[in-house]
């Protein structure tokens, strides 16, 4: 029998969850197939089969273990079990036609074990239901909706009357939500936070957008995202206003030299924050390559925690899910956050004049204990300059011309 045992995912990390696992006691596993998706307080990560073999399941799912724990063994294949199952993946076809002609030899395969209880509690037809489903695996969720989908409105005279759903679903957070809870409390009780806000009128950086995009993806192979632009705009505005880049340790201001910047990312299983280090020290198409890899990282849970450790400042965007307006929450022990939201076509004052433009609302959370409110605000305001005109990014803020002019 090979043990299948729990990794240390990082440093200080002792314990973890079992958040999904990806095949049952009795599936035959091959050599890197991932079978079990575990949950940390920083990150989420697959383990995947070290042999082909047999599965055998020790801990259930939602369970927490330390690490170093077995849980679960895979009994190594025979080298005739190895030929048979090569012979059968050539038969596939054939299985499935008989699947089609038989549903009932193979219903117990193709039906959960909390389904088919739904499906005897409610006396449907397992042959109607194996064939509705075209021989996909049937869960409880996917019965539910079979039978909703089967439903017919009760009519009472010209009334219609519809009925809904009464269940409740009960199941444990996962350590890492768990943990995103307990910092979050602690930011509101530990910290004096406060948001200052500011608009920011796009046309400049969109219009960039649209004339680079293309030769940019090109060269680079990913196009022009805005996330880049707000990231190099505040790598270079912490370098007037050191402070927001600070952070407590007891009784001590640590002030970074560098600038590393979290991203916040959503990910399947909550948010996540990969950091991108000396920012300052990076160009613009390294910030854009680099924002794109975790992204899809991200999506696939591949986020690892030497990636989300440290982090100097970081940048938030709910405006990829709509939000207009929003108080973005400290990432502790960092001083200060930035949020960005939805541009939006707005009437705006342009010399004298209303105009149309997209408009962004950004704002900057940040511990009062550390940051003045001038000190915020003006740093907003000095990222509200360097997006709307974008080339003071390369001159520190200052004036293009009085540069040339050597005023």
């Amino acid at each position: 029998m090979i043990e299948i045992k729990v990794p240390s995912p990082g440093e200080s990390i002792t314990q973890v969850q079992i958040a999904k696992w990806l095949s049952n006691t009795g599936d035959a596993v091959e050599k890197d197939q991932e079978i079990v998706e575990i949950d940390s307080d920083k990150a989420s990560f697959p383990l995947t089969a070290p042999v082909d073999g047999i599965l055998k399941i020790m801990i259930r799912e939602g369970e927490i273990v330390q690490v170093g724990a077995v849980i679960a063994v895979i009994e190594p294949s025979a080298v005739s079990g190895h030929a048979e199952n090569k012979a059968n993946r050539g038969a596939v076809t054939t299985i499935q036609t008989d699947i089609l002609q038989q549903p009932d030899k193979l219903k117990k395969s193709y039906i959960s074990p909390l389904a088919e209880k739904v499906l005897d509690e409610k006396k449907l037809s397992k042959e109607e239901v194996v064939s509705y489903f075209n021989g996909k695996r049937v869960t409880k969720k996917d019965l539910e909706k079979f039978i909703s989908a089967k439903k017919e409105p009760a009519i009472k005279s010209d009334l219609v009357i519809k009925t809904g759903s009464r269940e409740v679903e009960r199941k444990k957070l996962s350590t890492l939500r768990l943990k995103l809870a307990e910092r979050l409390v602690a930011v509101k009780n530990e910290t004096a936070m406060l948001t200052t806000f500011n608009e920011i009128n796009m046309r400049a950086v969109l219009d960039i957008k649209t004339k680079y995009n293309e030769r940019f993806r090109e060269k680079f192979g990913t196009g022009l995202g805005l996330m880049s632009f707000f990231t190099k705009a505040v790598a270079v505005a912490i370098k007037s206003y050191p402070g927001i880049n600070s952070m407590i340790d007891g009784t001590e201001l640590i002030i970074p030299h560098y600038v590393d910047i979290g991203i916040a990312v959503s990910a399947p299983k909550g948010l996540v924050v990969p950091v991108l280090k000396n920012v300052e020290a990076m160009s613009f198409s390294e910030i854009e390559i680099r924002i794109k890899e975790f992204a899809a990282k991200a999506r696939e849970n591949r986020i690892s925690v030497d990636e989300m450790q440290g982090g100097t400042f970081t940048i938030t965007n709910g405006g990829v899910f709509g939000s207009l307006m929003s108080t973005p929450i400290l990432n502790p022990p960092q001083s200060a956050i930035l949020g960005m939201h939805k541009i939006m076509d707005r009437p705006v004052a342009i010399n004298g004049k209303v105009e149309i433009h997209p408009m962004m609302y950004v704002a900057l959370s940040y511990d009062h204990r550390v940051i003045d409110g001038s000190e915020s605000v003006s740093f907003l305001v000095k990222i509200k300059d360097f997006l709307e005109d974008p080339i003071r990014i390369l001159t520190d803020g200052e004036e293009p011309v009085s540069l040339l002019l050597d005023l």
